[in-house]
């Protein structure tokens, strides 16, 4: 028997017929669960079921009957839009599908609760298995490592070029990066981001002194395109080579932020240093590649970085990188202004975007 996310209490019971149409019609094809029956599936939302905390809420890990696992999205602020909208929303990404991207299987909207209800990753999110406990089980060789960059730039082309309406992702980093059985990778909270005032995630909080994955046309000016998500991307990349988090800023024995650290060692010609150290036996020509395919997706300029259909062809394939065009990557100074030749530009000034045409690849078999 379904069960309505809209509860089953007296006084729900008693809503008029019209309103009880207009609920079925909002939630179209959305399987439909009781806040009763998540909260039974997470042992009542228990600590120790919790899998993690992101910009959206906190997620928790639930058993549904006959043993399915699921991943629950308890939402911790109120939508920007009101029911109807917000429901054309969830509609919306649940009918998306693509397999680097995370399923979302139902919802629950009862009173002021928010809930989502995704399929369960089992290896939790990159975030944990790259950056967290050295006693992780997961090791990451080159070939688990390249295979997350790859599919994690096909789910972003999906989002960017062959899903209409487009979707920016706007919060592209290892925690949204969730994992499967087979270590696949799957992009998880997208289209969610445009559901929610953008004060209650990390992407307008200017957090002074923090690289991070923000663009900086974004960071400072609020400029948001799908470059602003090739950008993150960019920086996740290091981030899955080096092993190391892009937030910290103590990296080459120097108060430097990872991109900034690896755009010095790549003009040093000093690349390899920044592989991590855990891994062993990685192809050294590929590996470059792949970090030289990071600096293009960084650069300061919006229209100088590459589509992610372009970034999925430099990953996927041996092509000669048309290096003359690469430029210093876009960073953030500990003072919150963007630089990528040390220029000082105040917090409240709009990034200035180049007109320079792209040239980016050679697509030419080496």
């Amino acid at each position: 028997m379904s069960c309505s996310c809209f509860g089953a209490s007296k006084f729900r019971r008693r809503r008029s017929s019209a309103h009880h149409e207009i609920e079925g019609n909002l939630l179209g094809n959305i399987k439909r669960f009781s806040y009763n029956e998540l909260s039974s599936a997470t042992d009542n939302f228990h600590p120790s079921n919790k899998l993690g905390r992101g910009g959206f809420g906190t997620v928790h890990k639930g058993t549904l009957k006959h043993g399915i696992e699921v991943a629950v999205k308890k939402l911790s602020a109120q939508s920007k839009q009101g029911l109807r909208e917000f429901m054309t929303e969830i509609d919306t990404i649940s009918n998306v599908r693509h397999p680097n991207l995370i399923e979302l299987v139902g919802c629950c909207v009862e009173e002021s609760d928010r809930i989502l209800v995704y399929e369960y990753a089992e290896n939790n999110s990159l975030d944990r298995a790259l950056l967290g406990s050295k006693c992780s089980n997961i090791k990451l060789d080159w070939e688990k490592r390249s295979a997350i960059c790859l599919g994690t730039a096909r789910g972003l082309t999906f989002l960017h070029e062959e899903l209409v309406p487009h979707i920016v992702h706007r919060d592209i980093k290892a925690s949204n990066i969730l994992l499967d059985k087979d270590l696949n990778p799957k992009i998880g909270d997208f289209g969610l981001a445009k559901l929610f005032p953008d004060d209650i995630t990390h992407i307008s909080t200017r957090i002074a002194g923090t690289t991070g994955y923000l663009a900086p046309e974004y960071a400072l000016g609020g400029q948001l395109t799908m470059k602003a998500d090739v950008y993150s991307f960019g920086v996740l990349v290091l981030e899955i080579i080096s092993g190391r988090s892009s937030a910290r800023a103590n990296w080459g024995g120097m108060e430097k932020f990872l991109l900034e650290w690896a755009w010095q060692l790549y003009e040093e010609r000093r690349l390899l240093e920044l592989v991590d150290p855990e891994m062993e036996g990685f192809p050294e020509e590929e590996v470059i590649r792949y970090m030289k395919v990071a600096f293009f997706c960084t650069q300061a300029a919006a229209n100088r970085r590459p589509l992610m259909s372009q970034v999925v062809e430099m990953l996927s394939r041996n092509i000669r990188l048309n290096e003359k065009e690469l430029t210093a990557p876009g960073l953030l100074t500990d003072s919150g202004a963007s630089t990528s030749k040390k220029e000082s530009v105040s917090e409240s000034t709009t990034y200035q975007m180049s007109s320079v045409p792209v040239t980016i690849t050679q697509v030419t078999p080496r």
